[in-house]
């Protein structure tokens, strides 16, 4: 019954992924024993998750069990602390999958719950709500939003031809998914280059929209009258870009190239997912635009690598989802 509350907290969670950022996207479920009641965090301003399920519930929470995916807050922020309408619920137990980093509650919350006497139980489903949440727990222990890069390519490894164009590699699965992958971030980064190129709007135009486009960032000068406008203008190396932008709230950003800012981001090691769009397609030569433009790895002894976490047919089109692995230098 634990698991099956929880997993239904975290499908929950999943269908408001592109509504509530800057606030964590959380899913609850109260549950008397013999009924559900539902909640998902609401657009900011909006009510938490808990606060959404124990208005479902009504009088029928006291003596429940509420499962939250996220610790419930335990300050005054938007809303008021969802730990004061558990309390006032007359929940009975509560189950939560992982405590929330950020310096406002950091267990505070569990701990006001068992201090009124509530059965507070944590790590239900930790692993997998810690992977839903990444980007929000990254940013709130580092203050750095997650960074996902994204590259379509060809099956040796091109993402454009020797001219520069590139439209399209990919199918239109593939480019639906990779819309999908905007509207769950806060910005979307190319570089000057590439706006020059291929003069992107890089917003989200398949599938539901956001209930705002992500911020567009291009590193260096963006040339009049580009589609991207308005956008923001940066430089710097990657570690300032985050640092600066994990300042204005972005939880997760995307960088979609090009080569440049490609090889930029994944030499500095900031990369937290890697999504690769593989086409069965080759340019057959070693003149094409490769994923990278820039110095790798000298030898095979350390050379860089990491775990796939998915692999997903994508019409005619590979979706190959990786990870790193941090000290892993080995060639096995």
């Amino acid at each position: 019954m634990d698991r099956a509350a929880m997993d239904r907290a975290l499908a929950l969670a999943a269908s408001v992924r592109t509504r509530t950022s800057p606030n964590p996207w959380v899913g609850s479920v109260v549950s008397t024993g013999g009924e559900w009641f539902e909640g998902a965090t609401e657009p900011p301003g909006g009510a938490h998750a808990e606060v959404v399920a124990l208005r479902a519930a009504g009088d029928k929470a006291s003596g429940a069990t509420l499962y939250t995916t996220l610790e419930p807050c335990a300050h005054h922020g938007r809303t008021p602390p969802c730990v004061s309408a558990v309390r006032e619920a007359g929940v009975r137990r509560v189950v939560i999958g992982v405590l929330d980093p950020d310096p406002q509650v950091q267990g505070r919350g569990a701990e006001q719950l068992r201090e009124a006497g509530i059965e507070v139980e944590v790590g239900m489903a930790a692993d997998e709500v810690a992977e839903q949440l990444g980007p929000y727990l990254k940013h709130r222990r580092t203050g750095m939003p997650w960074v996902v890069l994204k590259l379509a390519c060809t099956l040796d490894g091109r993402i454009a031809a020797p001219d520069g164009s590139s439209r399209w590699i990919t199918g239109p699965d593939a480019r639906a998914d990779a819309h999908r992958l905007r509207a769950e971030s806060d910005a979307v980064l190319v570089g000057a280059g590439t706006v020059r190129a291929d003069d992107p709007e890089l917003t989200v135009r398949v599938g539901t929209p956001p209930a705002d486009q992500p911020l567009r960032v291009v590193l260096g000068r963006i040339p009049s009258r580009a589609r991207v406008q308005p956008a923001l203008e940066m430089t710097g190396e990657p570690a300032a870009v985050l640092d600066e932008l994990g300042a204005k709230g972005i939880l997760q950003v995307l960088v979609e190239g090009g080569a440049n800012v490609a090889h930029a981001f994944h030499a500095s090691g900031l990369v937290d997912r890697y999504v690769f769009y593989l086409a069965p397609a080759l340019f057959g030569g070693d003149d094409g635009v490769p994923m990278f433009a820039g110095p790798g790895a000298p030898t095979a002894d350390v050379l860089w690598r990491g775990r796939i976490v998915s692999a997903t047919q994508l019409g005619d089109d590979l979706r190959v989802e990786v990870e790193p692995s941090p000290g892993r230098t080995d060639v096995a």
